[in-house]
């Protein structure tokens, strides 16, 4: 992308699947354009708050027949999880916006003047716009074809961040717009596999209820369920360094298959 003229149509890669499930990544990707990373800090540049490796977690043989949609650029160019016309999802608390101009721990993105009105505008229309474009029409195709889709909103977030909440944060974190955005019913069977382990925490609705995604497409009265995950990276990264923790993903991956599972099962049983 370069800023005054068109992006690549590639800012994210998709894959249609033959199940009702649709797996979307919003924050998995760090790139940068150049002409947006020479207005940016090193903090801004580092991208840090990305989602790491979420593509390569949630890479797994149940997944297979999914379809997928996975971000390309950083959160930082825009955050796709956010509505575009910047309305806080969480009005009152500390929170990021559409284009962040701060990271997480409130170090500034950018070194010289923000985006202005016009480069916001142009990167909801060629970034945003296409991204959410894709989600609405493949879960459209999904119902058209299987009656229902459920979509799991994949995201993560270091287990702690000050600025953002107290303390450490749950292991998983499963948000449902407070129930509005999924069937009861799916929900408890997908939470039933963490009520059935001890050694990852968990919490329903908590500091995260889902973000923008989550909130608008999940519309369980036009058969469409959305859950987000939002997961430590205590779980699968050494958050030290951000590098992919082999012992620690082989650990929490099979909970994930099993979540999955209890997803698809769940559209095979109503």
């Amino acid at each position: 992308m370069a800023t005054g003229s068109g992006v690549s149509p590639m800012a994210f890669d998709f894959r249609a699947g033959n199940i009702p499930l649709l797996v979307s990544i919003p924050h998995n990707g760090s790139e940068i354009p150049d002409p947006v990373a020479r207005t940016m800090t090193e903090d801004g540049r580092s991208s840090r708050d990305t989602d790491w490796f979420l593509d390569r977690l949630y890479d797994f043989p149940e997944l297979s027949d999914a379809s997928r949609i996975v971000a390309k650029l950083s959160r930082y160019v825009i955050d796709l999880n956010r509505p575009s016309d910047n309305q806080s999802l969480y009005p009152g608390q500390t929170t990021t916006g559409l284009v962040p101009l701060t990271c997480f721990d409130g170090a500034p993105i950018y070194s010289a003047d923000p985006p202005g009105e016009s480069e916001i505008g142009r990167r909801v229309r060629e970034i945003w716009q296409p991204y959410h474009a894709q989600i609405a029409q493949e879960l459209q195709r999904m119902v058209k074809t299987h009656g229902k889709a459920v979509l799991i909103e994949a995201h993560s977030i270091a287990s702690r961040v000050p600025r953002l909440f107290d303390g450490v944060l749950p292991d998983f974190n499963f948000g449902t717009s407070q129930g509005q955005s999924c069937d009861a019913g799916l929900t408890r069977q997908m939470l039933a596999v963490l009520e059935a382990q001890s050694r990852y925490s968990h919490v329903l609705n908590g500091r995260f209820v889902g973000g923008w995604i989550t909130r608008h497409f999940g519309n369980p009265g036009q058969h469409v369920h959305a859950i987000q995950i939002e997961l430590s990276q205590a779980t699968y990264l050494d958050e030290m360094n951000l590098q992919w923790d082999e012992r620690r993903a082989e650990e929490v991956r099979p909970v994930f298959r099993q979540l999955v599972s209890a997803a698809i099962e769940w559209t095979e049983q109503t």
